[in-house]
């Protein structure tokens, strides 16, 4: 089954918080735009919602062809926000490293605006540890350990990345969609959506993707992308993950949560970026 159309049998359409009215594909339209219509509106409720929050981060990525080892970060997110068309908060990010040992205590800052657009690193990790500089968030040193900047991450950047791929696939047919009821991570219950493109084509990205979907929530807590077996009937490899765990909403993050002089952190306080 190679076309949009026939694969309309495939969808198995979620039932519950997500709602299957959101879900429900129309005949002969292809099978990623019921959820891709899903995704574009929670996108923008994300901007009316949710002005920040705080979770762990747990990132699994293949970088430059190697899969490093599971990576776990306590994360602080504050969204831009806009009043009368002046920004009054910019997007702010910080990130401390609890495991693998290599980066343990990492911490980064980033502010949009601020500091050239560079982001603050404290080194951690087992040498050098309290280091403490300002680098290009894309360089090459930045970038030895991540498939994306640190400017990206976060939730409303996983769900406008997940809008983009799927409206290249959506020029195309050989995709399946499915939907599973009663999925958990870490205890809470998701809907678990898998996109698979059967047939290794250049212009697909992945062969197999998995979004899990808070029921309560409504938002993505976790996305896996599996590259095409070597040989048929391997085993995908994986090339990102990404679980976001005791997710807590509009918790009130201050300028001061985005500043590296914050005595709760380890940052060198006298580093001037």
């Amino acid at each position: 089954m190679s076309s949009a159309a026939s694969l309309a049998g495939l969808i198995l359409i979620a039932v519950g918080a997500t709602g299957a009215e959101s879900l429900e594909e129309t005949a002969g339209e292809h099978p990623l735009m019921p959820l891709l219509r899903y995704a574009s509106a929670r996108y923008q409720q994300l901007d009316r919602e949710i002005q920040d929050y705080t979770c762990t981060l747990v990132k699994h990525e293949r970088v430059r062809g190697r899969l490093l080892e599971p990576e776990y970060l306590q994360v602080k997110v504050r969204h831009e926000q806009v009043q009368d068309g002046r920004v009054v908060a910019p997007l702010g990010v910080y990130l401390r490293f609890t495991a693998p040992a290599v980066v343990r205590d990492r911490e980064v800052i980033y502010v949009a605006g601020r500091h050239d657009g560079q982001i603050v690193v404290r080194n951690g990790g087992p040498r050098f540890a309290y280091i403490t500089t300002a680098i290009d968030p894309a360089g090459d040193l930045a970038m030895q350990r991540n498939r994306y900047p640190v400017t990206e991450i976060g939730i409303r950047n996983l769900v406008k990345r997940l809008i983009e791929v799927g409206n290249e696939d959506i020029q195309y047919g050989q995709c399946e969609v499915r939907y599973y009821n009663d999925a958990k991570v870490n205890g809470r219950k998701c809907t678990a959506i898998e996109v698979t493109h059967p047939e290794r084509r250049d212009y697909f990205t992945y062969h197999v993707a998995r979004i899990f979907v808070d029921d309560e929530l409504q938002l993505p807590i976790r996305y896996a992308a599996y590259e095409w077996p070597d040989e048929e009937g391997g085993e995908p490899p994986l090339i990102e993950e990404y679980t976001y765990l005791d997710l807590k909403l509009n918790v009130g993050l201050s300028d001061w949560d985005f500043d590296h002089r914050n005595p709760e952190y380890q940052f060198r306080k006298s580093f001037v970026p």
